[in-house]
């Protein structure tokens, strides 16, 4: 069998990208670390990593054995985590992460709720976008997971996820208060083409809804500003420096001197769910989390729907 301890080294060495940082990590010297990453290899029998002069860099089969590693030691903590329960040593941690539009309302609520029927549970919430939270909880780091997708750029399948539909979200275009076009009920994406945008930073989801929902409509955005904030980009767009696509969870916090206007025919459509692990990995706090989720994502932008799970 395995080695536990040599594979979170090793995934270590991954994340931290090199054989010192994963050391300071995991306060031992660099010489253990090597000596645990070359007894791995020689148990598994194959080399997991290139010793490159840039960092190590995993092979193949690293990748793989890192991909199991996480679910492992994932397993392991939320055993701990359960025996503590079980065992009357504590009332239990929830440690969830969602991304911001979702923090500022959907979370704010369920939050007051869950405390309200569970008091004693102890709730760490962090901000993150889906590829930076999805890839937390494969590790561990959370047990839950607000996450949203859309059409064109879906959460990829994965054997240790679970996904439950919160919600739906309509995008809207949201233009300066003085725009040509501020007055109609809904355009076409198309006829701003000629618009300088905002959207959100590089390689994030913001980012690729944005971009992509323009190239379906026939044409590249001309993207001069970047936030994931929708906030800030609210208040960009009411002072006049570009256009954006904005969800119905950000206009619950809606920036008055800007115009929001429908999207026709069919405006992009973003789905929040609630993400975690395997359902039998789950604990008791995160099964309370997710029905409380379900009850305020049915009704939190004013029409009610069920929640599906998928």
């Amino acid at each position: 069998m395995l080695d536990l301890k040599r594979l979170r080294v090793l995934r270590e060495v991954a994340e931290r990208g090199s054989f010192s940082a994963a050391a300071d990590e995991l306060h031992v010297s660099q010489s253990a670390v090597s000596q645990q990453i070359a007894a791995l290899e020689a148990e598994v029998g194959v080399p997991l990593l290139l010793r490159l002069r840039s960092g190590p860099q995993l092979t193949d089969a690293g990748t793989l054995l890192v991909s199991h590693a996480d679910a492992a030691i994932c397993r392991l903590e939320e055993a701990e985590r359960e025996l503590s329960e079980l065992a009357g040593l504590g009332a239990g941690e929830l440690r969830m992460a969602s991304f911001a539009s979702a923090s500022a309302t959907l979370v704010t609520q369920a939050v007051r709720r869950f405390r309200d029927l569970h008091p004693s549970i102890r709730l760490g919430l962090t901000e993150a976008d889906p590829e930076d939270s999805l890839p937390a909880l494969k590790r561990g780091a959370a047990d839950l997971v607000l996450a949203y997708d859309f059409e064109l750029d879906q959460i990829v399948g994965d054997r240790d996820l679970v996904l439950t539909h919160l919600l739906d979200e309509e995008m809207h275009v949201a233009l300066p208060g003085d725009h040509p076009l501020a007055e109609r009920r809904a355009i076409r994406l198309e006829q701003l083409a000629g618009e300088t945008w905002l959207c959100g930073a590089s390689e994030s989801s913001c980012r690729r809804l944005t971009v992509l929902s323009c190239e379906r409509a026939g044409f590249h955005p001309d993207v001069a500003y970047e936030s994931n904030d929708y906030t800030v980009m609210q208040a960009l767009v009411a002072a006049g420096v570009g256009v954006t696509l904005i969800p119905d969870l950000a206009l619950l916090h809606r920036n008055p001197e800007v115009a929001i206007v429908d999207i026709e025919p069919v405006p992009p459509v973003r789905r929040v769910w609630a993400v975690t692990l395997e359902a039998g990995s789950r604990s008791s706090s995160t099964e309370a989390m997710i029905s409380v989720l379900e009850d305020v994502g049915s009704t939190i932008l004013g029409r009610p729907g069920a929640a599906i799970a998928a």
